[in-house]
């Protein structure tokens, strides 16, 4: 008889399937509270259907919010509103039962505590919402076929600090609040070996017209691509300041003077690098400054969605981050208006379509959860 091997207990996907979030429950339990008791809606501030998680919680609160409230003598006495919320939801998600909505009831431990469920739910929501729009922008920073790469990152970093600030306003930082995720390492630049080139071409432009070399004063080392780059841009601005003489060779001399070439660079490699001038300063310059601010923009939008990734970040450590991280776009920005002669137009910031809710608090302690209305317990289970 052939052997039959042992099924793996996890064969069948069962238990691979993720537990849900913290914050499913919490939309669960917001959702029984205003089953239980429709009066409770109007304590619930700063959310709206699009600020839960599941196709069906944003249909069950669309349906809650649509309907007028039952009277609340009758809604404990029978199941009318309740049937009227459950058809309204199954128009927008089909796979919604009465049986489900006896679930969110009965796990709701505290209808009172609405308000705090509430505030839960909008916190995560606003954890999403940063989250996708620093992808976004991460996403901007790699179209290759942007016509105006600077001018739609820009932008989209605008709309991103626009969340930012929507969320600063529900949740306003605290004083030294940081986000506890570290911030991820820079990505690579794309296109390195046109950056390396282009870079190669002005720092030789530059050793060859070095009066140029004041007209791109906003050019700073860290904006190359290449460490040894960056080294000679620095060796040729001393020299400029110092009004000394400037060619290869007095370049590859300062060079040695700051330890350049122990990093395995040969001198005739430099010489070489340093000998073949083409075009103007100014154009590799502002050439290695966009790419300079797209590896920017790519970091920050990186940074923050590190942040907004772990969830033991606080809304409120997640603005302090996010505009921290937004600062860094900011500075290379102004260096690009004044290398460009031109004021990037920023995005108008949306202002909060909601106010913020309350804080929330520490509800006492109380021996047993309230009774749920017997004809609401019975009926919930019943199909229209």
């Amino acid at each position: 008889m052939p052997h039959t091997p042992d099924l793996d207990p996890d064969e069948d996907g069962l238990d691979t399937i993720p537990a849900p979030d913290p914050v499913f429950h919490a939309e669960q339990a917001l959702l029984g509270a205003l089953l239980l008791d429709p009066r409770h809606l109007g304590d619930v501030t700063g959310i709206r259907a699009d600020s839960f998680s599941t196709a069906a919680h944003t249909a069950l609160f669309s349906a809650i919010t649509a309907l007028p409230p039952p009277d609340p003598v009758e809604h404990t006495k029978n199941t009318t509103w309740l049937n009227q919320v459950l058809a309204a939801g199954r128009e927008q998600a089909r796979g919604l039962t009465a049986s489900y909505l006896h679930t969110l009831i009965q796990v709701c431990p505290w209808p009172r505590h609405a308000p705090a469920y509430a505030r839960m739910v909008e916190a995560e929501h606003a954890r999403r919402r940063l989250r996708a729009a620093a992808a976004h922008l991460v996403q901007t920073v790699h179209d290759t076929s942007l016509p105006h790469p600077v001018q739609t990152v820009l932008a989209e970093a605008d709309a991103l600090a626009a969340v930012v600030d929507d969320i600063a306003s529900r949740f306003p930082p605290r004083a030294g609040v940081l986000p506890r995720t570290p911030a991820s390492l820079p990505a690579i630049v794309p296109d390195h070996v046109e950056a390396a080139e282009e870079e190669q071409l002005l720092l030789a432009t530059a050793t060859a017209r070095p009066a140029d070399v004041e007209s791109v004063r906003w050019l700073l080392p860290e904006d190359f691509a290449r460490p040894l780059h960056a080294g000679l841009w620095q060796c040729l601005t001393t020299l400029v300041r110092r009004h000394e003489p400037i060619d290869p060779v007095t370049v590859l001399w300062e060079a040695q003077q700051r330890g350049l070439l122990h990093n395995g660079s040969e001198p005739g490699d430099v010489l070489r690098l340093l000998a073949e001038p083409v075009g103007c300063v100014e154009h590799w310059g502002q050439r290695t400054l966009q790419r300079s601010l797209l590896a920017t923009a790519d970091h920050a939008g990186r940074r923050i969605e590190a942040y907004a990734d772990d969830p033991t970040n606080t809304p409120f450590q997640l603005v302090t981050g996010a505009r921290r991280a937004l600062a860094d776009i900011g500075a290379i920005r102004t260096r690009w208006q004044h290398a460009t002669g031109q004021t990037a137009p920023r995005q108008p910031r949306a202002t909060p379509t909601t106010r913020a809710g309350p804080p929330t608090r520490r509800a006492p302690a109380v021996s047993q959860p309230p009774a749920r209305p017997a004809a609401v317990r019975a009926a919930a289970g019943r199909t229209p």
